[in-house]
């Protein structure tokens, strides 16, 4: 970034870095840089006038949230966990296919499920509850190998219509629902936040169920067994499997509970909840600079997008465009301002409300505030994502 001074004024050119779609630089125009005071009394003058405040004062947010605390907060809530047995060469495979670090819990519960059906880990819990091992889990169980498709693409593998790019695939439960059960990481170098699941059939909602697999299996189980009438109808399998779980997570250090002292603290540093409900974090310094609120709540967000989702002809699309247009250019006032949060927010709404009339705008925002933010992972998958985006046909290892 370059600053030059003239007597009347100070102004800036900021080059942004390029999207991770293209090769293009995108520099934005002059534009003169308001001294400190005279920013902070816009910004507060624009929240008057949008009537949101969403950004947490900063007794309750953590400053300069950096990208390395999360991994740092994460890795010291299970320092105590041992080394599985997956030897080295598996986690390297699985480094490679998907750019992503994977938490030590994984193969745990990889060793877990090799226990209780040494033939076919992956369809351990298929007959008491129903869910089926994918994802990483089928990369250590070798099925990658025997692939129909010649060229998967991991980051599809299993990608659901609403799941973001933060989110990753571990666990299949219900196919009616679309019930899915993985990994939600902030930052592509970090190591899982939570685990969390959505059911697409019914909507972009995720639920959180622990910081381990561990836990949202007994989430799932005991949820499951409230709903079918108690341990009665489960039978003796599933309470063996509750036992078993309970044993093995307390053997490996892990908490079962569904909210952790590392997700509360997560809370403090989440910025905004956005549509999907589980927040996303970005770094914001002592100046609160890094995020700022949209000037629409959520309620009124979706009824923009509603309104441009369903216009009966192109005029009245366009019509209803015109207050998103307008949260783009604050957008691109607020990425001036190194306030990267607001477009990542926005793109995120977007992709969540689920419309193809979103898809070009939310490639415009999202790719860029992941490449501000660094997490340029992030952007190629929403790009890969956004270019086959469907309900259907998820299974990469087998797509012809």
């Amino acid at each position: 970034m370059q600053f030059y001074k003239n007597s009347q004024d100070q102004f800036r050119i900021l080059q942004l870095p390029s999207t991770a779609s293209g090769g293009r630089r995108c520099a934005l125009t002059l534009r003169p840089i308001l001294f400190r005071r005279r920013r902070r009394r816009r910004r507060d003058k624009r929240k008057k006038m949008t009537g949101r405040a969403k950004r947490k004062p900063k007794s309750s947010q953590g400053s300069a949230t950096g990208n390395g605390e999360l991994k740092k907060a994460r890795t010291e809530e299970s320092k105590a966990v041992p080394l599985s047995e997956v030897d080295s060469d598996q986690r390297d495979e699985l480094l490679q296919l998907y750019k992503l670090q994977m938490p030590e819990d994984l193969y745990h519960f990889w060793d877990f499920c090799k226990d209780l059906c040494p033939d076919s880990p992956c369809g351990a819990l298929k007959e008491t509850l129903g869910l089926q091992l994918v994802g990483p889990f089928e990369i250590l169980a070798g099925a990658h190998k025997n692939s129909k498709n010649p060229q998967p693409n991991f980051h599809l593998h299993w990608r659901y219509f609403y799941d973001p790019p933060e989110f990753q695939t571990i666990l299949l439960g219900s196919e009616d629902t679309k019930h899915h059960i993985g990994y939600f990481r902030d930052t592509p170098d970090s190591l899982p936040s939570f685990v969390g699941e959505n059911e697409a059939k019914k909507g972009y909602t995720i639920t959180r169920m622990g910081d381990n697999v561990f836990a949202a299996v007994l989430l799932y189980l005991l949820k499951r067994r409230k709903e079918r009438g108690g341990k009665k109808a489960e039978g003796e399998s599933v309470e063996s499997l509750e036992t078993q779980l309970r044993d093995r997570a307390e053997t490996l250090g892990l908490s079962l509970e569904q909210k952790t002292k590392g997700m509360k603290q997560r809370d403090k540093k989440v910025v905004t909840k956005t549509f999907h409900g589980a927040g996303i974090v970005v770094p914001v310094d002592k100046n609160d600079v890094g995020y700022r609120e949209l000037p629409e709540t959520d309620a009124g967000l979706k009824k923009i997008c509603k309104a441009i989702a369903e216009a009966r002809n192109d005029e009245e699309r366009v019509k209803a465009f015109g207050p998103l247009q307008e949260m783009i250019t604050f957008v691109q006032f607020a990425n001036d301002e190194c306030d990267y949060g607001m477009g990542y927010e926005l793109g995120i709404d977007l992709f969540c409300y689920g419309s193809h009339y979103f898809h070009k705008v939310v490639k415009q925002l999202l790719p860029m505030a992941y490449s501000l933010l660094k997490r340029n992972l992030f952007g190629e998958i929403l790009e890969a994502h956004l270019s086959s985006r469907s309900h259907d046909d998820l299974d990469q290892l087998s797509a012809q």
